[in-house]
């Protein structure tokens, strides 16, 4: 049965489980173990525990505890990171590169030497790794990191006034959206919800659960509701405190705490406020003036009369007396009914006092007559 052991190779960092084997580890305890990237220095954060079920595949042994020699070791290799990383700074500036240096980390071995940076994009260092091998005489390894890890690895202190969370407790960085900050009801100003890295703080998400859990007690904002004194449509919610601000009928604002809310449907059955009545002395000047009124014709009667008034007295013309029978009346009906459509269509209108033409057209000749 395998004793496993969690250990850290940087503070807040990440943890990887080992095989203890017989050695007595206690939590603290620096330990030289085998690592993908080389031989590395560790710490144990928990004591040995055995372990049935959940064993990791391909564990790993411990190599042994730390010497005062590795100690030596590795407090060698920090001094070494130090000078690597003011030469290779200074390489970037003389070349112009785009690009942020960050970390330099030297392995136990002094086998490889990885260099941390962030940019924008791509960067093409292949001139700058050749300096950095002639200089050095190791293996070079440059890593892009963003800009989360930045701040993990720089540190610093937050807007809270306390160190940042990821370079003191929090090993692995959750996804946070603006929505965590909407439901706290915090103010969305990038820099009072933004942390040292530039990114949403990654402390909205320890409460957003809680927020989201009281808030299915409340009613939601926009919702009218009625209490015993008043009613009115919720304009706040403290979801801390209980408190509830409460917009009126008439704009006033009042402060009701959950449990004083009897309905969340609309105050429909609170009774409706009396209509003011007027005094029996403006009742009294109202009644007089309504009778001092002159009589109104009814509207019907009123709209007859003046549809009467408007409209155009049309002339009409005698009977022809003419002898051509038939044809005469219908060719004089036909040209009135021309003239008529075209003044309809230009919008002209025939005065009262002229007549309709009533001549009759020229016969026309036969031949041979």
């Amino acid at each position: 049965m395998p004793r496993i052991v969690a250990i850290e190779f940087s503070t807040a960092g990440k943890l990887y489980d080992f095989d203890a084997g017989t050695l007595d580890l206690a939590p603290g305890d620096k330990v030289v173990v085998e690592t993908e990237r080389g031989l590395g220095i560790g710490t144990v954060l928990q004591a040995p525990v055995e372990r049935t079920e959940r064993v990791p595949e391909n564990l790993v042994a411990i190599r042994r505890k730390a010497t005062p020699d590795d100690m030596a070791t590795q407090e060698r290799n920090r001094q070494l990171e130090k000078s690597a990383f003011d030469f290779c700074l200074k390489r970037i500036m003389e070349r112009g590169m785009q690009m942020k240096l960050v970390r330099v980390e030297y392995q136990f071995d002094s086998s490889k030497a990885v260099f941390y940076f962030t940019a924008d994009g791509r960067v093409d260092f292949r001139d700058l790794v050749k300096d950095l091998a002639h200089t050095f005489h190791t293996r070079i390894e440059m890593r892009q990191i963003g800009v989360r890890d930045e701040s993990k690895m720089i540190g610093g202190i937050g807007i809270c006034g306390r160190e940042l969370c990821c370079c003191s407790f929090l090993r692995e960085f959750q996804p946070v959206s603006v929505k965590m900050a909407k439901e706290q009801n915090l103010a969305l100003n990038p820099s009072k919800i933004s942390g040292q890295c530039g990114r949403l703080l990654c402390c909205l998400d320890y409460e957003y659960e809680t927020y989201c859990c009281l808030r299915k007690n409340f009613p939601k904002c926009g919702k009218r509701v009625r209490t015993p004194t008043a009613a009115g449509v919720i304009d706040k919610i403290n979801i801390l405190t209980g408190n509830i601000t409460l917009r009126l009928d008439d704009n006033k604002q009042i402060t009701i705490r959950r449990d004083e809310i009897l309905s969340d449907s609309a105050a429909d059955a609170l009774p409706a406020p009396p209509a003011a009545t007027p005094p029996p002395e403006a009742r009294r000047e109202q009644r007089e003036r309504r009778q001092q009124r002159p009589p109104s014709s009814p509207p019907l009667q009123q709209k007859e009369e003046k549809r009467q008034e408007s409209k155009p007295a049309i002339a009409t013309a005698p009977p022809s007396v003419e002898a051509d029978g038939d044809e005469t009346q219908d060719g004089q009906k036909k040209q009135d009914g021309r003239r008529r459509s075209r003044h309809r269509k230009h919008g002209h209108r025939r005065k009262q006092g002229d007549k309709p033409d009533t001549s009759t057209p020229p016969t026309p000749k036969t031949p041979g007559a």
